[in-house]
């Protein structure tokens, strides 16, 4: 039964491949599967050439080779149902690295793109899908449908990373102690990542944020160091290890590949970022009549909308100092611009926990740090009408 269902995942990628369906990307290589305009497919499928950090130096595809399911679904590594016949998938053995292989040759784990040959991963990268994407877990834990922009707050990128036979020679590479780079790694967990790590090996995690809503938003990160686009670019040669440039003189970076994978893919990739919008709460998952007093509360005596004004409910591109919030400096201090940007409120029931690093659990516990910071004087009472109506945005 084993060898019939891996026999019949690959198969099905193999039917794929050679499909009429043009919508598909390409089989995986380190080219890019998309055209320059198809911004869904640049943010789902294009590695930007990441190839060369994945593949050539940290050498996952041996760590993915002998990864069952299970594990991987484990470090929070999503699939793609629908690139996956469901009676296939129904009957794929899960603790198989076999398995993996095939789905990876399908292009079903979500932001992993990699080349299969004889059965062995040979070429492996990373997309902006495998943090900024999930699924609806409509088959199981991990398996479902795609929701693009949703934060994969169940990833652990640093698990990932401090396991990857090749992360010795990276870590050397950046004046960094292996052990202790490994211990940093590990001490992240679920749903965070420390996009300045590999610049000043300060060990300082941020939650992954959404990347639905920003359309109106005019700064992106946390700490507004600029557009939608300077982020995307920052990501894709810093941290995935694109082929491509980026330059900031704040930081001190001027990076230079040729050819630039990165920068031709930007404005595509930007427009449908802007295309994803913010998702509206579940029907039932909040009290609709104490989210209308909390409402007047946010634009009047919880002093809410002095910040977080506008469609986005954010200042932005007006910054704030840490000391104006009462969170920690960490993230602010290592950034271009030393202060934070108001975060947008459309769809914030979505993605607990809150604040850049994660310290408030609920939005109940953002509205008692803001209650005591500010000194609002709010009840208990007026706090829950509060949460209630961050809960409705």
């Amino acid at each position: 039964m084993r060898t019939r269902t891996i026999a019949m995942l690959l198969l099905a990628a193999s039917a794929t491949a050679c499909g009429d369906d043009t919508s598909a990307p390409t089989p995986p290589t380190d080219e890019s599967p998309c055209a320059t305009t198809d911004g869904q497919c640049i943010f789902r499928h294009d590695t930007f050439g990441d190839e060369q950090l994945w593949t050539d130096t940290l050498r996952l595809h041996e760590l993915v080779q002998g990864l069952p399911p299970k594990t991987a679904l484990g470090v929070g590594l999503k699939v793609d149902a629908e690139a996956v016949p469901a009676d296939v998938l129904a009957s794929a053995d899960l603790d198989d690295p076999a398995t993996t292989v095939a789905l990876i040759q399908l292009n079903a784990v979500v932001g992993v793109r990699g080349t299969v040959e004889n059965g062995h991963v040979t070429r492996i990268g990373i997309t902006c899908a495998l943090c900024h994407s999930t699924v609806d877990d409509s088959v199981a834990s991990g398996i479902g449908k795609r929701l693009d922009g949703w934060p994969n707050r169940t990833l652990d990128p640093g698990a990932i990373i401090a396991l990857t036979p090749g992360l010795p020679t990276f870590t050397s590479s950046l004046g960094v102690d292996n052990g202790v780079a490994v211990a940093a790694l590990n001490s992240w967990g679920g749903g965070k990542y420390d996009a300045r790590f590999n610049q000043d090996a300060e060990s300082h995690p941020v939650l992954i944020p959404p990347a639905y809503g920003l359309r109106d938003v005019a700064l992106e990160t946390y700490t507004g160091e600029g557009p939608v686009s300077y982020w995307n670019a920052y990501v894709a040669v810093t941290q995935m290890g694109g082929h491509g440039n980026f330059k900031d003189d704040r930081i001190g970076l001027d990076i230079k590949q040729e050819p630039d994978r990165v920068t031709p893919m930007l404005p595509a990739l930007r427009e449908y970022q802007f295309s994803i919008a913010a998702p509206a709460p579940p029907a039932g998952s909040f009290d609709a009549t104490a989210a209308a007093r909390g409402k007047v509360l946010f634009e009047g005596a919880a002093r809410c909308s002095s910040c977080h004004t506008g469609p986005s409910f954010t200042d932005a591109p007006t910054l704030h100092a840490a000391s104006e919030t009462g969170v920690s400096p960490d993230e602010a201090r290592r950034s271009a611009t030393g202060m934070y940007r108001t975060t947008p409120l459309r769809g914030a029931w979505q993605h607990p926990p809150y604040f850049h690093d994660g310290s408030a659990a609920t939005l109940g516990d953002v509205v008692s740090h803001y209650n005591d910071t500010l000194q609002l004087g709010l009840t208990a009472a007026e706090r829950t009408d509060l949460e209630q109506y961050l809960l409705s945005l």
